[in-house]
């Protein structure tokens, strides 16, 4: 992550802010809506991930530090290492509050939750980038940061997290073993489109930028079908087991 060079003042952080938090609050928006109209989570309940997504931030950037010690900053491994700590960190966030509740009680709810947490953890990273150039007072900077982050960085959050919520919401109404290995795969595959989407971005070439938001963007779209699948998910796909519903 990128850090401020100067410590910024008020102005500066609320800029920050609101550049950061306002972009993700409206992919929030978005993916609520794809709830069903009669069956919406507890808002109070959505906040609180967004939120403990937000500060998993603070515990992300010390793990990384920490993870590039060892392997350095350059190549494929100290990406996939800074990956898996995101993600894994937005999971046992998001899990601690809502996927081993009571509110989690539909196949569609587990990647709402995660989306939501993912949302939150998107801010907070999109503040510290934000600071770096509004506290060089380059504002220009700062608005390709913003639109750059809402199209590729805040979205990548929301669909890699979504992956973990999207198996937990297949295996929901199936065994234990099933729910586990369904999760295994599920947080594999978030960390290989993050560890992915991270490798391409860094490569400076404009071409593999674009065409990496344009993959993103394609995976958008999946994402929303097969939210569409999960809302059909109402009864047990097989009888003679005992739901648990701990995640």
């Amino acid at each position: 992550m990128r850090y401020p060079l100067a410590l910024p003042g008020v102005k500066e952080f609320a800029y920050a802010t609101i550049g950061g938090v306002g972009p993700t609050l409206l992919w929030l928006w978005f993916w609520l809506r794809q709830e069903d109209e009669g069956h919406t989570e507890p808002r109070g309940l959505i906040l609180l991930c967004y939120i403990m997504g937000g500060l998993m931030v603070m515990l992300a950037i010390p793990l990384q530090k920490l993870a590039s010690h060892f392997t350095g900053m350059v190549g494929l491994l100290p990406i996939v290492l800074w990956a898996s700590i995101e993600e894994l960190l937005k999971y046992k966030a998001v899990s601690v509050l809502a996927l081993k509740s009571k509110f989690a009680d539909r196949a569609i709810d587990f990647p709402m939750y995660m989306i939501a947490g993912a949302l939150g953890f998107a801010a907070c990273e999109n503040i510290l980038y934000l600071l770096h150039p509004i506290t060089q007072g380059d504002m220009t900077v700062s608005l390709l940061t913003t639109n750059l982050r809402f199209l590729g960085s805040s979205l990548l959050h929301a669909m890699s997290s979504s992956l973990i919520g999207i198996s937990l919401g297949l295996s929901y109404y199936r065994g234990w073993v099933s729910r586990k290995i369904y999760l295994f795969f599920g947080i594999i595959s978030a960390i290989a489109l993050h560890s992915a989407f991270n490798f391409f971005i860094m490569n400076k070439t404009g071409v593999h930028t674009w065409q990496t938001l344009a993959m993103l963007w394609v995976f958008t779209v999946i994402t929303i079908l097969m939210f569409e699948k999960l809302k059909r998910i109402k009864t047990p796909a097989y009888t003679g087991i005992i739901i648990n519903n701990n995640a």
